[in-house]
């Protein structure tokens, strides 16, 4: 399966708000923040300097994922996901990559993600990446309600 990985062009807020409402609402609720994100990405994420990644199949974007700017260096991945259907090819582990390379590229020292301890399929792909888990002590409340699991790489 030929999947390739594009940056987010105008036009593409439709898709970005309905594959992450397709996972969100599957599996939790949509929050405010979610929707605050998914109403405007240009301001909530491009505008602060940060990136969305489309991984797209014969023309369809089929899984994306957000890389927000954070002080100190690094990037936080967020609003990752794959349409059920193409779940299981290896999408998401090749949008990971490359987010993770691009945060090389940009000069980050470190890539943070939150994510739920009922995602398995998500915790197995983050670790298998080299994700760890973040001390106690360095933990930052989500606000997201159903942020639980809280992971970083060192680049």
């Amino acid at each position: 399966m030929e999947v390739g990985i594009r940056e987010f062009e105008p036009g593409d807020e439709e898709v970005f708000r309905r594959l992450n409402e397709e996972w969100i609402t599957r599996h939790f609720q949509l929050e405010d923040k979610d929707r605050e994100v998914l109403a405007d990405p240009q301001t909530t994420i491009l505008g602060r300097g940060g990136r969305i990644l489309l991984a797209v199949f014969e023309g369809d974007a089929v899984g994306c994922c957000t890389m927000v700017p954070l002080l100190g260096g690094g990037f936080e991945l967020g609003k990752m996901t794959v349409t059920e259907r193409f779940q299981g090819a290896g999408i998401g582990r090749k949008i990971l990559e490359a987010a993770i390379d691009r945060a090389r590229e940009a000069g980050a020292v470190r890539v943070y993600l939150e994510t739920n301890d009922k995602l398995t399929p998500a915790l197995r792909l983050y670790e298998s990446a080299g994700f760890k888990p973040v001390p106690p002590e360095r933990i930052v409340p989500s606000l997201y309600a159903r942020g639980n699991v809280y992971l970083e790489m060192f680049l």
